[in-house]
């Protein structure tokens, strides 16, 4: 599957293998999967940002990003190279399976689980290998089978463990995660365009869990405690740090600003064009 957006960047979908180009200077999105990824840039700079960390992919280097966690990538060209990357996803069906058919006496002991979220890895000749491999499929024309693509996913698994013995329990980790604490997530999310869906799910929740969880923390719905938060924010960007109303209004998660003025003067009284 080929898909454009906005004729910045161009993504081919392979099951779970992701392949993509940015034609111009560069692009940020946030990465939010409920799975493992390891990603290979092939040229350009991808800069992920986790909170205060920050790390560089550069081109021949990779990268293991950790399942359930909300990250802004920066996708960059440079130079006169494009950037171009490449992403495995894991299932947990295929790691579950994978992990069944291991002799478990080779599995190392003691390893205590990393609170790490990014790990850039070493580029081994095995992880080279697997990706090198992969560059005729940045040709849409040139689809791999089923087979191909889960026997890929295999090696991706193989060359992670022969990487950096800490991924064992985190990749053989099948219980679910941990639930975070609402209130920290939505404080840190609250800009975000996020379904309750994804909320529960970004928070180790089934939507029914998340939905009783909430009632103990607030007596507004999430979706009206989301519009209060950011209205809150924007008063303080805006009579604090004397920012721009439609830069605020952008920050704070409002896509439409006439939508963002009435929401603000209901709250307050006044437009935020009002607040000095």
């Amino acid at each position: 599957m080929k898909e454009k957006q906005d004729d910045k960047l161009e993504t081919i979908s392979y099951s779970d293998i992701f392949l993509s180009c940015f034609s111009e200077s560069g692009t940020h999105c946030v990465h939010s999967k409920p799975e493992h990824v390891l990603l290979y840039l092939y040229s350009g700079e991808q800069v992920i940002v986790d909170r205060n960390k920050k790390t560089i992919i550069k081109a021949g280097e990779c990268a293991f990003i950790r399942r359930d966690h909300r990250l802004t990538m920066y996708k960059n060209s440079k130079g006169k190279e494009l950037y171009k990357g490449i992403s495995l996803v894991f299932q947990r069906n295929v790691l579950r399976d994978f992990y069944s058919k291991m002799n478990k006496s080779e599995i190392p002991k003691d390893i205590k689980i990393s609170d790490k979220t990014v790990f850039k890895l070493q580029t081994t000749p095995a992880i080279q290998s697997l990706f090198q491999s992969l560059t005729p499929y940045f040709d849409s024309n040139v689809k791999p089978t089923e087979g191909v693509i889960h026997l890929k996913l295999l090696e991706g698994i193989y060359a992670l463990l022969n990487n950096n013995e800490l991924l064992y329990p985190i990749l053989f980790d099948f219980a679910e995660p941990w639930k975070i604490d609402l209130l920290e997530f939505l404080n840190n999310n609250y800009m975000d365009d996020l379904t309750m869906e994804q909320i529960a799910t970004f928070t180790g929740r089934s939507l029914a869990t998340f939905k009783r969880d909430f009632k103990k923390i607030s007596n507004l719905t999430p979706q009206k405690w989301l519009i209060k938060k950011r209205l809150e924010m924007a008063y303080i960007k805006l009579k604090e740090e004397n920012k721009k109303v439609q830069d605020v209004c952008t920050e704070v998660g409002f896509k439409n600003l006439s939508h963002f003025s009435t929401a603000f003067k209901k709250q307050y009284g006044i437009p935020p064009t009002e607040i000095y």
